[in-house]
């Protein structure tokens, strides 16, 4: 090389960065939009249990609804309404024209006949179908008309059916059940189709309407995060869908107004043994909870993709913020200690309970060193993880999952869970909160932590946003 070329290949390969050019020299069509993302579990909408399949099931399919959990407040999407006279008999009015993107026309018997698939599958939404949703029956008295008839009263079933995971199946999967096979060449009913199948390295989505402004086509990549975010930053990639611990802190210099963070649909708790001699105080449960420094956990052992929790209730599906942030979700070791010793708590090994969960052993060692508690290494009864990834806006999910966790039960605290299930959504907030206060008082779980996600994006991208349960909105984003 020449001494002329050294000195000019430097300045082109900053042009070709500035002109947004990829690693080929070509520069992306102004109608493209590519897209870094981790590779999903599965495109099945009813099982999905990650970022990155939500984020395609709203790209594939529209959801019957959306609901805002702070206000209650029902926006419809697919339906025309979702209407009450008693909360027992809900009519669902479906949207006319909708239709699959194999052509065939989505009508009322393809969600019954979904959400019947859903009850006899082992899948992620089947306690949403059978143990929240409870209904006696489900039909479709016209092509256009969905009515459920429960078997209590129930406010919250504008939010259970706004849930991504209960979007319809066409007809033919319903008739094969090659259930993997579908997976991997999803047919929805959304704003994007899916070109050809899902390939392990990614895939490629078209636009099925004209959106002007918009990607009309999208790739999908999947792969390292840290090596997308540097992608990003290079030109070579315009979004990229997950930021890793190491690069949180430069995301908001790098991207300083082209990053995005929202809440998850994932919340974890450290659950209590209620029954257990020792635990059956919930003053001894309070000083584990100060005990617990939840920022520190945030920062080390959790690469910076949570946030200490404020309350019981995650973000996600909170009826609204709390004032300030709820007592047992603050570290104060010298609290805890002292609540132990109030509670003559014996100075034995305690065991925290076996679990996949990465974050409890060094929390286990953290309360340890805080509140002067050794740890035993032989299993026993002791505080165990419980991490929850919901489904549904519906606070009702995340109270049932705590019930169903730690087993328990006080004098009124079912009827007034069952209170806050009857209620109007759009007033079921205030009741939801006596639930949680009383929860924060008896405290069967401690508070630990709520998901987040984040995005960043390059400089031809924008009106980037994400929702809890559909992560980045794709059909919004605007591409020049």
């Amino acid at each position: 090389m020449t001494m002329r070329s050294r000195l000019l290949a430097p300045l082109l390969a900053a042009a070709l960065a500035a002109a947004g050019c990829t690693e080929s020299g070509e520069p992306p069509a102004p109608d493209v939009l590519r897209v870094g993302l981790a590779a999903p579990a599965t495109l099945l909408p009813a099982d999905i249990r990650d970022q990155p399949g939500r984020m395609l099931a709203g790209a594939l399919w529209t959801p019957l609804s959306d609901y805002d959990p702070a206000t209650g407040k029902l926006t419809p999407r697919a339906a025309e309404s979702v209407t009450s006279a008693d909360r027992i008999t809900w009519t669902v009015k479906l949207k006319d024209g909708g239709k699959f993107h194999d052509g065939t026309p989505v009508t009322a018997q393809s969600y019954v006949d979904t959400w019947q698939a859903i009850g006899a599958e082992r899948w992620q939404a089947s306690r949403v179908v059978k143990d929240l949703l409870r209904a006696k029956e489900i039909a479709a008295p016209d092509p256009l008309t969905i009515r459920l008839v429960l078997d209590r009263p129930s406010g919250q079933v504008p939010a259970l059916l706004s849930s991504p995971a209960l979007v319809p199946l066409p007809a033919s999967v319903l008739k094969s059940r090659d259930w993997p096979g579908f997976a991997q060449r999803p047919v929805g009913n959304g704003p994007f189709r899916l070109d050809g199948g899902w390939q392990p390295s990614g895939g490629k989505l078209i636009r099925v309407a004209d959106a002007p402004g918009k990607a009309r086509v999208i790739e999908l990549k999947t792969g390292d995060a840290a090596a997308q975010y540097d992608e990003v930053k290079a030109g070579k990639l315009d979004l990229s869908t997950f930021v890793p611990g190491d690069r949180h802190e430069a995301m908001h210099a790098d991207f300083a107004q082209r990053h995005v963070m929202w809440a998850l649909p994932t919340a974890a708790y450290l659950g209590f043994p209620l029954t257990a001699k020792h635990f059956s105080d919930a003053t001894v449960r309070h000083g584990f909870a100060l005990g617990t420094d939840r920022a520190a956990l945030e920062a080390g052992a959790l690469g910076k993709q949570v946030d200490p929790a404020k309350s019981l209730l995650p973000p996600a599906v909170a009826p609204g913020e709390r004032s300030s942030t709820c007592r047992p979700c603050t570290f104060d070791a010298g609290a805890g200690k002292s609540l132990l010793t109030q509670a003559e708590f014996p100075n034995t090994p305690v065991h925290f309970g076996q679990s996949p969960a990465s974050w409890l052993r060094p929390l286990a060692d953290q309360v340890s060193a805080a509140v002067g508690v050794p740890l035993a290494a032989e299993p026993g009864e002791g505080p165990f993880a419980i991490d929850v990834t919901l489904l549904t806006p519906s606070p009702q999910e995340t109270l049932a999952e705590i019930v169903k966790a730690t087993g328990y039960s006080s004098d009124g605290f079912a009827d007034l869970l069952e209170s806050a299930e009857e209620t109007d959504a759009a007033e079921s907030g205030e009741v939801y909160r006596l639930v949680e206060n009383q929860l924060l008082r008896d405290l069967p779980v401690a508070p630990l932590w709520s998901g987040h996600g984040h995005a960043v994006w390059a400089e031809r991208v924008g009106e980037v946003k994400a929702t809890p349960f559909g992560g980045v909105d794709l059909s919004g984003v605007s591409v020049r």
